[in-house]
Order: structure tokens, then sequence, then C-alpha cells
């Protein structure tokens, strides 16, 4: 991983953007993902996210705090 960005392993088809934040520990839970995501803190490959039930599939890349989370498919 380049630059600090970090791989989210996918268990699923894909995960909601709130979920997201709390497995990789970047919010402590749900209602801070909540305002975190509402207050516009958090980019979805490179746009403001506003929706913390936005889908994310292989490919998306979710910037918040200084770090990069890229969403990947489990291994096949």
């Amino acid at each position: 991983m380049n630059g600090g960005e970090r791989e989210v392993v996918l268990r699923t088809e894909w995960i909601r953007l709130d979920q997201l934040l709390k497995r990789v520990d970047a919010v402590q839970g749900g209602g801070e993902a909540k305002v975190r995501i509402q207050a516009g803190e958090v980019r979805v490959n490179g746009a403001v996210e506003t929706r913390r039930g936005r889908k994310l599939r292989p490919g998306d890349r979710v910037a918040f705090a200084g770090g990069v989370f890229r969403v990947v498919a489990p291994p096949a």
C-alpha cells in the first residue's frame, strides 16, 4: 500500500460507508460515523459523500481524516 493507503477486503458484494469507517477503526461507532459523513468530512472516489448508506464496491476509494481506504474484492 502506497502513501498510507489501506486495503479493505470485502466479505460480501458491498459494504456501506458507515460500516467501512467502523471496520477500519476510523470512528468509534455508528453515531460518530453518521455525524462525520453528514458533515462532509468523507470523500468517495474524490467527491464529498454525505450518505452514510452509500454502497461501496471493489475499486472505490474512501478518504477520511488523512487516511485512504481502497475497497478490494476477496481473493478468488
